[in-house]
């Protein structure tokens, strides 16, 4: 690894905690080797750069009873000797520890002893199968413009893209929702070697990290993009949905730029290949007073939590899944290329018979033409040519792009009965449906547990069992207490409930317990952001006599 001297306005991406050191993994181009990983080189700024990048301190399953999962990628499989000795029962300080090891909780500061803000706090977490997780999350408060931005990347052929995507998508949103007066303050002091006005206030796990060695080339290519923006020079204020459109696809087109220009630092040149030839999901909201936008790029989901005037809750699904179980999906893909591809566009539910989501970040292999692919490996490292994966061609590659990181907006006007929004991968809605997403958030929340029915969907049962299942639901009320972070607390139920819906501490350890090996074939990495709404500002903000 490499360091260099960087000049004042490439320090501006380097903000970090005193002390904080970045982590680049690499495995994206190397499923070989999942463990590779690169530390970076703490790195001092001065005072004026922590300005403008401010940093907030803010017994194993059995195959019948869990479906081995299906990976978003498919790669070459291997095969893997276990033995039941690797599999042991944790006590519960154990599972506490490995599920608490990720969380991080934030309450929006109150002003004069009363919160302004439609957003009392979030609550995230992740829990990781694959090694190292290719999960990210990212929270910022816009500093410049109004609002908070929330997001869940999923990588895919490693960690690299959704690194990458969740360090730099919220700056070129925030760019994008500047106003033109705004823009030119700033683009006139990075010129003259001032302090620059901050832009976004990060909200990070101490374990959410910057690639400090990737930040002058990211600052240089965000700087290009509001430089064009001022010589666009449209004069009116930015709309939220056309800003996070642009921002999806121009971020998405640096990623490619930036691989086939290359950099003359060999880890850069490597990195920003990585960077590309993985691939991300993005799931991302945007909470301004009661106006919440979501942006979704693949099959990340945002389900709002809604409590009825009896009390119970019931689940509205604010994005669209983007693979083969979406018609529409389907039916725009069959639509951009030729009558002679329908029959191999798409292949047993994925993009080329190989990608599951059809809409993402990187992935330029689903997007360069042959001849760009083959050139960029045969000049690039020799870690390009030595991976069977990078050299690999899609079959039916005739008509490129197959692929887009544009997002699909949906708006959502905020109303007194919206009371938290859930942002997770799909690591989460594999194992648990939306419904008993937000009923399990909202009981935590409300702390008011709504009595269903036992129900055994179907198997016979004796008295004995049916005591059981009895005992497991009263221990489910008092595991309320164990967690202190709604987003652990839903991970919880995610991986250890048991058939009848109830928190089964034995499955809960033995699937925490598996293998990296295995735990990957059983489920994906889970990354959940729990963001609770402040009710009374939002029916404030609610003019009279509008339909709330």
């Amino acid at each position: 690894m490499s360091t260099f001297a960087m000049p004042v306005t490439s320090q501006l991406f380097a903000v970090l905690r005193n002390g904080e050191i970045s982590k680049i993994c690499s495995s994206a181009l190397q499923p070989q080797n999942r463990h590779l990983c690169r530390k970076a080189v703490i790195l001092r700024v001065n005072k004026c750069h922590l300005r403008f990048f401010q940093t907030a301190n803010s017994g194993i399953c059995e195959p019948k009873q869990l479906t081995k999962r299906s990976p978003a990628l498919q790669v070459p499989s291997r095969k893997y000797q276990t033995s039941s000795q690797l599999l042991y029962n944790l006590t519960p300080p154990q599972v506490n520890s490995i599920l608490k090891a990720n969380e991080y909780s934030f309450k929006v500061p109150e002003f004069d002893g009363k919160n302004v803000s439609s957003v009392l706090g979030f609550d995230s977490n992740q829990l990781p199968a694959n090694a190292p997780i290719e999960d990210r999350r990212s929270v910022a408060t816009c500093l410049q413009t109004r609002g908070m931005l929330l997001g869940v990347f999923d990588g895919h052929a490693g960690c690299a893209c959704a690194q990458a995507v969740s360090e730099r998508l919220f700056y070129y949103i925030a760019v994008s929702l500047l106003p033109q007066e705004t823009l030119i303050e700033i683009e006139n002091a990075v010129e003259s070697g001032r302090a620059v006005l901050p832009i976004l206030q990060w909200h990070k796990h101490p374990n959410d990290y910057f690639s400090k060695e990737a930040s002058r080339l990211y600052f240089n290519s965000l700087r290009t993009y509001w430089q064009e923006l001022l010589d666009l020079n449209s004069g009116e204020n930015p709309d939220i949905k056309e800003a996070l459109v642009n921002a999806f696809k121009r971020l998405d087109n640096d990623l490619s730029l930036e691989a086939q220009v290359g950099d003359p630092n060999s880890f850069l040149n490597y990195w920003v290949l990585r960077v590309a030839f993985s691939g991300a999901t993005a799931c991302v909201a945007h909470v301004d007073g009661v106006d919440l936008h979501v942006a979704n790029t693949g099959d990340g989901r945002a389900v709002l939590g809604v409590q009825e005037e009896d009390g119970s809750w019931a689940a509205m699904t604010l994005s669209n899944d983007h693979n083969a179980q979406n018609e529409n999906e389907v039916k725009r893909i069959r639509s951009e290329h030729p009558k002679n591809e329908e029959k191999t566009v798409i292949k047993q539910d994925r993009l080329l018979g190989l990608l599951m989501p059809f809409r993402a970040f990187g992935d330029v292999k689903f997007k360069w033409s042959i001849e760009l692919q083959k050139r960029v490996l045969e000049s690039g490292p020799d870690q390009l040519n030595e991976n069977e994966y990078t050299k690999f061609i899609p079959p039916n590659y005739h008509t490129p792009p197959y692929l887009t990181a544009k997002p699909e907006v949906i708006y959502h006007k905020l109303r007194p009965q919206d009371k938290f929004l859930v942002l997770g991968s799909d690591g989460l809605w594999e194992t648990m449906h939306r419904q008993e997403v937000v009923r399990v958030v909202g009981e935590y929340l409300t702390g008011v547990h709504q009595q269903q029915p036992i129900t055994v969907g179907g198997y016979r049962v004796t008295l004995g069992q049916m005591q059981g299942l009895l005992m497991e639901r009263r221990a489910r009320f008092s595991s309320v207490f164990e967690d202190q972070n709604s987003a652990t607390h839903l991970i919880r139920h995610a991986v250890g409930n048991n058939e009848f819906g109830v928190v089964d501490h034995e499955r809960l350890s033995k699937m925490l317990s598996l293998p990296e090996e295995l735990a990957r074939m059983y489920r994906d990495d889970i990354t959940v952001i729990v963001v609770q709404f402040n009710s009374h500002v939002i029916g404030a903000q609610n003019k009279p006599g509008e339909d709330v």
